[in-house]
């Protein structure tokens, strides 16, 4: 039963992965789902899919908003959603596998938060500028292939929208980034319901805190992204770089049965 310290905490943790969503593109599920794990001690498959249930609050209202401002590309997310879809099928089968393996999944946890790390400092460091235009370039079968690719990942560790499916977009399909962004909230939003109902079948989501998280980023993100305006984003990914390296030592030592203190 989630407490009210636990809400509030919560509610906390759903602001603050609004927040950075809002001003670096990235989903809050890399700050949703390493809080539930090592602060709140969810169990691996719980916070996982805990968190993707989250991210169905966070991808819808941000494909609306994202919408409203003209920053998605329909045809793309159209191919991306539906390829998306199956993808997030077949990860969450996979996912029911790797349930019982909470060492392999701490494992690929640290892996998929190690390439997150390494992305914010490259980024950070080289203060990479993004393409122009209004729509994302590139044949459909190479956007269905990423989109079922991302699905895979979302069904598997509940990852996907800004912390992969946003970098494929920019750097496979040199698409600009604020359309990256939208449209990568408008394909999320099928890959990850499909993902949160397959996992709620199997009793592993926390309905509670997760809507607790997913109200929190709906209301961070918008002020992250007035925050954006304000302070040059490649310092906060130099910041968060540190962050997701820290949450990708913890985890595969965890994973290989060592325990350490952060």
């Amino acid at each position: 039963m989630v407490t009210a310290v636990d809400a509030a905490g919560l509610f906390a943790t759903g602001l603050a992965a609004g927040f950075l969503g809002g001003i670096v593109g990235t989903g809050g599920c890399v700050i949703m789902l390493p809080v539930l794990a090592l602060v709140f001690n969810y169990p691996i498959a719980e916070a996982i899919g805990t968190t993707v249930f989250a991210v169905i609050w966070t991808a819808t209202f941000g494909a609306i908003n994202h919408g409203k401002l003209g920053n998605v590309d329909k045809d793309t997310g159209s191919v991306v959603m539906g390829a998306g879809a199956i993808g997030a099928l077949v990860g969450s089968v996979i996912f029911a596998y790797l349930m019982s393996y909470k060492a392999a999944l701490e494992v690929i946890l640290g892996l998929a938060f190690l390439y997150a790390a390494v992305r914010m400092f490259y980024e950070g460091v080289r203060k990479i500028p993004g393409a122009e235009g209004d729509h994302i370039p590139g044949p459909p079968s190479k956007k269905a292939a990423i989109g079922f690719g991302i699905g895979i990942l979302t069904g598997i560790l509940g990852l996907g929208g800004g912390y992969a499916l946003v970098p494929c977009f920019i750097y496979l399909l040199d698409a600009p980034v604020h359309i990256a962004v939208g449209t990568s909230m408008i394909s999320m939003v099928p890959m990850a319901t499909v993902s949160a109902s397959y996992k709620m079948a199997q009793h592993v989501v926390d309905l509670i805190a997760g809507t607790l998280l997913g109200i929190g980023t709906i209301i961070g993100v918008r002020y992250g992204a007035r925050v954006a305006a304000k302070i040059p984003a490649h310092y906060i990914k130099l910041l968060f770089g540190i962050y997701f390296g820290a949450v990708a030592i913890k985890f595969i030592l965890s994973g290989l049965g060592i325990k350490v203190p952060i």
